[in-house]
């Protein structure tokens, strides 16, 4: 068993700690070796003294009317940040609640200074710093879409964003978030949203979401997108499809003294030309010094989202678009938001900041193009328009 602390040496020295909290083992080659590492190690005891998510017991698994096939798998122990990584306030929590963010509930939207936008050499101010975590939360996302095939569990998902974000020096914000016991959400299928990762692997023909979030310095980035695990059937294609052309479209209306619920109305236009429901019980979001704050931004029409646009303005944009019902259900974890029907969700997400005339997304793909286009270039499959669309389910 190799060393956790050099990783070169066969190791037989146990953590005493690990052994008495019942984590699984840590080795270490000599004495030396696991006090020199120690500041990195540490942070694995503090989290298994957080509380877990509530077991989903057989009879809990019995008693509940799962809506569509899927069902959750094993979930693994809550993998470790190292402690030079600089954390969120609600990181060490048992509660797993942001101060800041309960603080700061019902404040207006934050205004950022946009003089250093373009400027990188001013690498300390807070939209720079803004534009650094989602530059890198964006190569995380990368990395990790680029492991999607199947066979592949979303366990090992999370396992691919947890390193790459560590390696770049960023806390994966999810992880003990409100007790979130994962590193990224990853939502299969029928799953909508807040899927936990878990033991189940990804068969050919799924569909799977990866929302990636991340804090360094002090700020956070937040986006995802959906992905076909092998070759994806029509529906699945006119779901995704749709689903990233009705971001576009809420994209389509940021502008300064835009109204923040007119995003809606242009994201559902686009869902219905597909035949497809918009979720209304989440929302995009405002982001950066917080992981959640104001503005809410709702993606249906005729909704009552508050407030204007105005330049230094950040937020996340993120519809989530169903084959059928809007209508969602939550498993017994209760983080797990599935569509009521069992058929199948979509959602992408990107950060961005209102300009002096207009926007920039913080979170594009390097070469502006989806990895689901990438897909389908790849097996010739061509992009569905709203003229090859069935009729709207109820």
């Amino acid at each position: 068993m190799p060393c956790e602390g050099c990783g070169l040496s066969e190791a037989a020295m146990q953590c005493p700690t690990c052994k008495k909290l019942g984590l699984p083992p840590s080795y270490f080659c000599t004495q030396t070796c696991f006090k020199d590492h120690w500041a990195d190690h540490k942070p694995k005891h503090t989290m298994s003294a957080l509380p877990t998510i509530p077991t989903m017991t057989e009879a809990a698994l019995n008693a509940f009317n799962f809506t569509g096939s899927l069902r959750p798998g094993r979930i693994t122990p809550r993998r470790a940040v190292p402690s030079h990584i600089s954390r969120p306030d609600y990181a060490d929590r048992g509660d797993g609640v942001s101060p800041a963010e309960e603080k700061e509930r019902g404040s207006k939207v934050k205004v950022y200074n946009l003089q250093s936008l373009h400027d990188e050499t001013r690498e300390t101010t807070e939209i720079q710093r803004v534009k650094t975590v989602c530059r890198l939360s964006r190569e995380v996302l990368d990395i990790a879409t680029a492991g999607v095939r199947p066979g592949v569990t979303t366990d090992e998902i999370d396992r691919i964003v947890h390193e790459a974000t560590i390696e770049r020096n960023m806390y994966p914000s999810p992880l003990n978030y409100y007790n979130f016991p994962k590193s990224v959400c990853t939502s299969v299928n029928e799953v909508i949203c807040h899927g936990i990762p878990d033991s189940r692997e990804l068969q050919e023909g799924d569909i799977v979401n990866i929302d990636v979030s991340s804090f360094l310095n002090g700020f956070h980035g937040d986006l995802n997108e959906t992905v076909f695990v092998g070759k994806p059937d029509p529906d699945s294609v006119r779901l995704v499809h749709c689903t990233y052309e009705c971001l576009c479209a809420g994209i389509g209306v940021v502008k300064p003294e835009a109204l923040y619920k007119h995003v809606g109305d242009a994201i559902e236009a686009c869902a219905v030309q597909y035949g497809c429901s918009v979720v209304r019980t989440y929302t995009g979001h405002g982001v950066g010094h917080l992981f959640h704050t104001a503005p809410t931004i709702c993606h249906y029409a005729n909704n009552k989202s508050l407030g204007m646009m105005r330049p230094g303005h950040v937020f996340t944009i993120e519809p989530m678009i169903n084959l059928g019902t809007w209508q969602d259900v939550t498993w017994p974890d209760n983080w797990t938001s599935a569509t009521r029907d069992g058929k199948r969700s979509a959602q992408f997400e990107h950060t961005m900041v209102v300009t002096y005339d207009g926007v920039e997304i913080l979170t594009d793909w390097t070469d502006g193009i989806p990895t689901y286009q990438k897909q389908l270039e790849g097996w010739n499959i061509p992009l569905p328009s709203p003229s090859h669309v069935v009729a709207k389910s109820t």
